[in-house]
């Protein structure tokens, strides 16, 4: 045994934005984005990893959206699409520029890149969580489960059936793509509610993670910090965040993304070109986009004339960070050692997963040569997951996490404050509705099953933490209103016409083939008692 472990884990999860109604919906391009610049590139660095014998361990969520959407037919054949576009403006790319040296490395560098990822995801079949299941039948990805729709559980207290929901269909509809029941559970936002636990226990859950003050507000209070994991009296483990390892990515002062020799995400050839050369590339209303094909590094903070990219410096300096950040750790489980009564510390260093690759281009690039860095160089630290560390080191302090979140001040209010705190008479009242429908239909067939099944579905989307949050970041504002009012005007008329006996099937078709996530839903789900 090594003197510390390291638990890295990515958090992988997009909100439901398959839209069949739309040829080219705006909003369906964040997943094909994460999947050519995070997904295909995780997969092609795990792959790489395999091939050259690194017996590498890293954790990971996948979000049940997300699973929905890279398992879905017609979203598989946009991207594809999608892709193809890329790899045709890449080649005019690479013909515009070829006077250019300064730029022309760059685009050739994405040609490449664009190709890659149509191989690799014509390799699985295109259907990428076959990929991400390899790599957990090897044993070197563990694969966990976060709420069915990413639900903000702690402001769902008063109907606990619907949180239990929640919980039971992330279960299921892991278990049917996966092929086996998961261990742990990234809770929505990491947002914890004392109690929640219970449900977890209930549905075989074996741990999950917190925000690090979750743990050292902990009652009583942990002997060990968040350096290992406690027992909440349920027998649920709860791992929380490391601040020290974390701050090393996500910190925008501090963290390795803001490196003057990283890619500057905000320059675009969608918004530097000229239209009429770009317009195929872009929104069909002629709206600018980011296509992903970007030619600057990030060069400083105070200027605005960024200097051109080179990919063979990022990924040199990718390589000085991930040596950086192991030699940090190793620094960390040296100084903290003393005080673990022999106990090797535990390092859990969480991040998004689209983090990596998408906002810091190099992010992946860095994974890969950190894993590799610590299976074939490190004397001291050793990778480990949640599952195999409970296995090596089963005893663990007794104590109930703190109400926490992660996200600003970590108690909730990102998600519930001036610009979003309108969604939830709307959201409880819903829940309340579906409860009341479950528990009035113990048994149901024919059109009312269906739109039974349907009004959870439009109940499950609507509680997506994602809309909140978007609304609070100021984002894409009109989107996230115009998803919550939807679904739930939706399902308020699936109520009505469920309880009038009056269902309008060519509607409930329709809504059907909008909102397709969880085929295989039970409505029974939000039943009292259960």
């Amino acid at each position: 045994m090594k003197k510390g472990f390291l638990c890295l884990v990515l958090h992988a999860h997009l909100p439901f934005v398959r839209h069949p109604e739309h040829a080219d919906m705006m909003e369906e391009r964040w997943l094909f984005e994460a999947i050519t610049e995070t997904y295909i590139p995780l997969i092609d660095a795990f792959d790489g990893m395999i091939r050259d014998e690194v017996n590498f361990q890293i954790t990971m969520s996948l979000s049940p959206p997300l699973v929905g959407m890279l398992t879905d037919p017609l979203l598989q054949e946009r991207y594809l699409k999608h892709l193809g576009l890329l790899i045709e403006l890449s080649e005019k790319e690479v013909d515009r520029t070829r006077w250019m040296p300064q730029f022309n490395p760059t685009a050739e560098m994405y040609r490449e890149k664009f190709y890659r990822a149509r191989e690799i995801f014509h390799t699985y079949g295109s259907n990428l969580v076959s990929a991400f299941k390899k790599f957990q039948d090897l044993g070197n990805l563990e694969l966990i489960t976060c709420c069915a729709t990413h639900a903000y559980l702690p402001l769902m207290e008063n109907f606990r059936p619907a949180v239990r929901a929640q919980i039971e269909l992330a279960v299921r509809d892991f278990e049917k793509h996966l092929g086996r029941p998961p261990r742990g559970i990234w809770l929505s936002e990491c947002a914890f509610n004392p109690g929640d636990d219970l449900i977890l226990a209930d549905h075989g859950l074996k741990f999950f993670f917190v925000e690090a003050h979750g743990v050292l507000h902990a009652d009583p209070r942990p002997r060990f910090g968040v350096f290992a994991p406690i027992f909440c009296p349920s027998g649920v483990a709860v791992f929380a965040r490391d601040l020290e390892s974390s701050r090393q990515v996500w910190s925008s002062e501090e963290g390795y993304p803001g490196d003057s020799d990283y890619r500057e995400f905000y320059r675009d050839v969608g918004f530097d070109l000229d239209l009429d050369y770009i317009k195929p590339y872009i929104h069909e209303s002629g709206a600018r986009l980011n296509t992903g094909i970007k030619y600057h590094r990030i060069t400083s903070r105070d200027c605005d004339c960024k200097e051109p990219y080179d990919h063979r410096i990022a990924l040199a300096k990718a390589e000085t960070h991930a040596g950086h950040f192991l030699r940090c750790r190793e620094k960390q489980v040296d100084r903290l050692s003393p005080n673990m009564d022999g106990r090797p510390p535990l390092i859990v260093s969480p991040y998004d997963a689209e983090l990596l690759g998408h906002w810091w281009y190099e992010g992946t690039a860095f994974i890969n040569l950190l894993l590799r860095k610590v299976v074939t160089r490190s004397q001291t630290l050793e990778l480990i997951t949640p599952s195999n560390y409970l296995i090596r080191q089963p005893i663990n302090q007794v104590a109930t996490p703190s109400m926490s979140s992660w996200g600003d001040k970590g108690f909730n209010e990102v998600w519930l404050q001036e610009s979003n705190d309108w969604v939830y008479r709307h959201l409880h009242k819903a829940a309340e509705r579906m409860i009341e429908l479950a528990d009035r239909y113990s048994e149901a067939s024919g059109q009312r099953l269906r739109a039974l099944n349907q009004a959870a579905r439009e109940v499950m989307l609507m509680q997506a933490s994602d809309w909140a949050f978007i609304m609070k970041a100021g984002t894409t504002v009109p989107y996230a209103v115009k998803r919550t009012k939807d679904h739930c005007l939706r399902f308020t008329r699936l109520y009505q016409d469920i309880l009038a006996e009056r269902i309008d099937e060519t509607w409930l078709s329709e809504v059907e083939w909008r909102d397709n996530i969880f085929p295989e839903i039970d409505y029974r789900i939000y039943r009292t008692n259960r």
